[in-house]
């Protein structure tokens, strides 16, 4: 983590929605906290945890006196939301980063938001800042049912009145949005913003791609590598990576991060967010071209001799990594 960090009292927890909760964030002392801006994120320290993990701020930018995050339970996931859901308590003082924002939001005429799940976070906090501003937007909520959706008080609340359409798909995403139908028809500047599960988001880009959307007009946020990947149009493919100080070649199959085929056969590589966006996992490539998959080198480009092993792929057959 490259920015400076904050020590903040956890003032309220609240259940959002099953298996989500939100987090109120306050400083100790009563002081004002950083500016942040719609999109962005904090680095959260979790008791127990080594590394990071990283938590979108959906409250209104706007304010001051506090950060809110929402956190939903993963019972799969690296034990990170776990550790939010059991062991922080109300008063506990938590170690996290200022906030960083790699999913701005952008100018544009007017904007169309597409949430699924916890993915509602960043696009709460845009939602809240362009009602605030008298933008022209409208976001569409995909959850699995009335349960599973949180903010759906907030989010139900005349300000956001004929702006906000939740959808329930009772699990069938046949049954849920129809995206490609939602973006057949783009107004002149309109920008896309989509953040949630891979799923949702491949469909988004699928059906933003078969109806021209330019894409410099449409952004995602990812919180997985594999939601990375499906916000690329280049379908993935098989590849080897080969360990620089043994020799040792290891096949990298679609749909697979060449971090997790590291860890099955044995190879420590530090790691923290998992998802392209802290750097932890920087390796240098000694041969071959990777293919960039991350929001890290957004500012700087990455070129061929490094890459992030936790999401980013190959254009060459093999990588040669200095591991």
């Amino acid at each position: 983590m490259t920015t400076n960090t904050l020590k903040l009292r956890v003032a309220r927890i609240a259940r959002e929605a099953e298996g989500i909760q939100s987090y109120e964030l306050v400083s100790q002392d009563g002081s004002a906290l950083p500016e942040f801006e719609a999109g962005a994120h904090l680095d959260v320290q979790v008791p127990g945890l080594n590394g990071m993990r990283q938590y979108s701020l959906c409250n209104d930018p706007g304010e001051t006196h506090r950060y809110v995050i929402a956190v939903q339970r993963d019972v799969n996931g690296r034990g990170g939301s776990r550790a939010m859901h059991d062991h922080v308590h109300e008063g506990d003082v938590l170690t996290v980063s200022e906030p960083v924002n790699d999913f701005p939001l952008l100018y544009g005429r007017s904007y169309v938001l597409i949430a699924g799940g916890i993915g509602i976070t960043p696009l709460l906090a845009m939602a809240r800042v362009l009602e605030r501003t008298g933008a022209e937007w409208v976001l569409h909520y995909c959850a699995r049912d009335a349960d599973r959706t949180a903010f759906q008080e907030l989010l139900s609340t005349p300000s956001f009145a004929g702006r906000v359409h939740i959808h329930h798909d009772g699990g069938d995403p046949s049954k849920g949005l129809d995206v490609r139908s939602l973006l057949a028809t783009r107004g002149p500047g309109t920008r896309l913003y989509c953040c949630g599960p891979a799923g949702l988001m491949k469909a988004v880009r699928e059906a933003a791609t078969l109806n021209k959307w330019p894409w410099e007009k449409v952004h995602f946020e990812a919180f997985t590598a594999e939601g990375t990947s499906a916000t690329h149009a280049t379908p993935e493919e098989d590849f080897e990576v080969t360990l620089k100080s043994t020799g040792q070649v290891l096949r990298v199959p679609a749909g697979k991060s060449v971090l997790n085929v590291l860890r099955t056969h044995g190879v420590k590589v530090e790691s923290d967010c998992e998802a392209g966006s802290c750097g932890t996992c920087v390796t240098r490539v000694c041969e071959g071209t990777p293919d960039h998959r991350d929001t890290f080198f957004q500012q700087e480009a990455a070129g061929d001799a490094r890459m992030l092993v936790c999401v980013s792929r190959a254009r060459s057959k093999r990588l040669v990594l200095d591991l």
